[in-house]
């Protein structure tokens, strides 16, 4: 019945939050939405996942906010801890979790929280 789902992403600064978007997860950008030469909506995107990111009103989400939560499956989580450090985010340590998990968590320019998570490996 259905085949995709794109969640939408408000930001407060569109440009500043591509930068983790494309350069920290790897993932395209196009599609742009334009008014007045400013980027207001565009689509990231890899072969198998699609976010539209659109400018919001107002700034950075507010202190305490429960908004979005993205949970994201990497290739190799010591690599994009280590790449995202390397773009001056500051993920929290790795932890192993009592229902089989090895996750950390990341804060991006919006305020937003991401957690990475693989199967602990024995």
């Amino acid at each position: 019945m259905l085949k995709y789902c794109i969640p939408v992403i408000p930001s407060a600064d569109l440009q500043k939050s591509l930068r983790f978007w494309v350069e920290c997860l790897g993932l395209t950008m196009d599609q742009e939405m334009r008014q007045e030469d400013r980027l207001v909506g565009c689509m990231v995107h890899n072969d198998t996942l699609y976010f539209w990111l659109n400018q919001r009103v107002g700034g950075p989400i507010p202190e305490g906010y429960n908004g979005i939560r993205l949970y994201w499956t990497p290739a190799d989580i010591k690599a994009t801890r280590e790449r995202l450090k390397d773009m001056g985010y500051v993920p929290s340590e790795m932890e192993q979790r009592d229902y089989g998990q090895t996750e950390f968590f990341v804060t991006d320019d919006d305020g937003y929280s991401h957690c990475f998570g693989v199967p602990t490996q024995p």
